[in-house]
């Protein structure tokens, strides 16, 4: 197994970085990776990273490649936040890593992920260090979209995008890799709709797959407002528990790290300066709640969103009950749900699951939102 063996569906993105490792002479200093999510962007880029150190040119056997899949090889770096954005502090300490020199390793590598989520600040942070890198820098920043990304900065790297992965090949990686049964493997990269991280969460984890039905049952359980604002309601819960089940081990551990960095006991005096540390750790913490809370949201959203998508292909005859279901394990639903809904309701709900996500990304009241989608859900309202 090579570092480039669980980039599936890319074989022509891999040829490219296989071509840069083999003659790194023409390696550009700065490169841009971006695709749809579950592509692989952040393994695409950590994979190239470890084929730029490895003298074998990523062969994933020696212990460069071994520490790069385990996350502790000295000179690459990953730059992430849990919060909503990445903020300057952080991204002035990944420029001040760029500018040493490699301890083990040719190149001193820093891959950012979601670099679409660097603030004004952060970027014009980077945005010094890429016009003036150190001669054995290379950054690797990672984006759904070049778009999405300042264009003083995405003009100075090199693009490289990755596509949707097909389901039949996530579902042989999860065969060969996991020993995920054929079936369920099968089962779960179509539910996935090209995400590779969450087709092994469900098949690794029943009551995802669980959950999973009971977001697709939705549309069948609203026949009326009532029940329109109890799913909302549900899904809206669901989504801070879920968000809270994570965020409170992390809050409290992060607490006793700054209490411990400061000297702080539960009495006596705070040191000067621990009141401001303690305040900006505070509002991280709110911003990664909100963050994972809203992303839980929004994987209901992408759920419904497939499930409507079903709808419509049976109405329209894009689709058949054998053949071409995104949802195949839940087919007597889609079913059912195109005789309930006219085409028009269908097309109706689709609009407004995209309108709610835009919502959502606007800041929008999360609740609210739902309300307003779930309402759509009812037979008959247009």
């Amino acid at each position: 197994m090579t570092v480039w063996t669980e980039l599936v569906g890319q074989e022509p993105v891999v040829d490219t970085l296989r071509d840069v490792v083999a003659d790194p002479r023409g390696a550009t200093h700065a490169w841009l990776f971006t695709g749809p999510p579950g592509s692989g962007r952040s393994t695409a880029a950590l994979a190239f990273a470890a084929a730029m150190q490895c003298d074998a040119g990523g062969c994933g056997a020696c212990e460069s490649c071994r520490m790069a899949a385990a996350g502790s090889h000295p000179d690459i770096r990953t730059i992430r936040t849990d919060g909503l954005s990445i903020g300057v502090d952080l991204a002035r300490d990944a420029v001040r890593r760029a500018s040493l020199h490699p301890a083990v390793g040719r190149w001193q590598v820093l891959v950012v992920e979601d670099a679409d989520r660097l603030t004004d600040q952060a970027a014009n942070a980077l945005l010094k260090s890429l016009e003036e890198p150190s001669p054995q820098t290379i950054w690797m920043l990672c984006a759904p979209a070049a778009e999405d990304v300042i264009v003083t900065i995405r003009s100075r790297c090199r693009s490289v995008v990755l596509r949707t992965p097909p389901a039949a090949a996530i579902a042989e990686l999860l065969v060969r890799r996991d020993g995920i049964e054929p079936e369920l493997a099968t089962a779960v990269a179509a539910a996935s709709q090209g995400h590779i991280g969450r087709a092994r969460g469900l098949a690794r984890d029943p009551e995802a797959r669980e959950r999973r039905r009971q977001i697709l049952a939705i549309p069948q359980r609203v026949t009326h407002l009532g029940d329109a604002l109890v799913a909302a309601q549900q899904v809206d819960t669901e989504a801070t528990a879920r968000a809270a089940a994570f965020s409170d081990v992390a809050d409290a551990r992060e607490l006793d790290d700054i209490k411990a960095t400061w000297g702080v006991e539960d009495r006596g005096r705070r040191p000067a300066g621990y009141a401001g540390a303690l305040s900006s750790l505070t509002k991280e913490q709110e911003r990664r709640r909100k963050r994972l809370a809203r992303d839980a949201i929004d994987g209901v959203l992408l759920d419904l969103l497939s499930f409507c998508r079903d709808v419509a292909a049976v109405q329209l005859g894009a689709a058949s009950v054998t053949h071409g279901l995104v949802n195949a394990d839940v087919t007597d639903a889609v079913v059912a749900q195109a005789e309930v809904w006219t085409v028009e309701e269908t097309m109706a709900a689709i609009d407004a699951i995209v309108e709610c996500r835009l919502a959502l990304e606007a800041n929008a009241a999360p609740l609210l939102a739902l309300e307003r989608l779930m309402a759509t859900f009812v037979p008959g309202r247009a």
